[in-house]
C-alpha cells in the first residue's frame, strides 16, 4: 500500500524528490521533478492567477518511490482544451526506476483521481492528461477512463476523464 504526502519546493524532503530517477528511455515522457515543484509553487502563488496545484511524494513502506501532481485551471488564464470551463489537469507522474512494476503507480493514480473527483479546488466537468504518443503509460490512463480527444498539444495526445 502506498501513501501520498504533500510536498512543496520548501519541504525538507524536496532533495529526495528531485533525486528520484526514471529509466533513460523514459526521460522524454515527463519533466524533471525540480521543474514540476517549481511550477506547482508558481501556480499556488499570487501569480498563479486562480490556478492551483497539488503535488505529492509517493511513499511505499515509508520510502519515497515517486511523484505525482495535478492542477486546477481557469479558462480565462489557461484554456488549452477550448472548452471555456474550469478543468483539472493530471500534470506530472513518475515512479522511480528502482520501484516500477510494483503497482505503486496504479495505486497513486487511483488515490489522486478519487481526490480530483471531490473537486478540492473548484467545480469542473473534466480532468485532462497529455502524453507522448509512444508513452506506454497511456494504456494505464485509458484503464482509468481517460479517452483521447483527438487533440494534440506540444506533440502530446490529449485525453480527458469525465468527473
Amino acid at each position: 500500500m502506498i501513501e501520498l504526502r504533500k510536498i512543496t519546493i520548501l519541504d525538507d524532503n524536496v532533495k529526495e524528490c528531485i533525486e528520484l530517477e526514471l529509466l533513460p528511455e523514459q526521460t522524454k515522457f515527463v519533466s524533471h521533478n525540480a521543474t514540476s515543484l517549481g511550477q506547482a509553487y508558481t501556480a499556488n502563488s499570487e501569480r498563479g492567477l486562480g490556478s492551483r496545484a497539488a503535488s505529492y511524494a509517493i511513499y511505499a513502506d515509508n520510502k519515497m518511490v515517486g511523484f505525482i501532481m495535478y492542477g486546477f485551471f481557469k479558462p480565462e488564464y489557461d484554456d488549452d482544451y477550448k472548452e471555456g470551463k474550469d478543468y483539472y489537469y493530471f500534470w506530472r507522474f513518475m515512479i522511480d526506476k528502482n520501484h516500477q512494476g510494483k503497482g505503486y503507480g496504479r495505486q497513486a493514480m487511483t488515490q489522486v483521481i478519487n481526490e480530483i473527483k471531490q473537486k478540492p479546488f473548484g467545480d469542473a466537468e473534466h480532468c485532462y492528461i497529455s502524453y507522448e504518443p509512444d508513452n506506454p503509460a497511456k494504456e494505464m490512463y485509458k484503464s482509468f477512463g481517460f479517452i483521447e480527444t483527438g487533440q494534440v498539444s506540444y506533440g502530446e495526445n490529449i485525453a480527458k476523464l469525465k468527473l
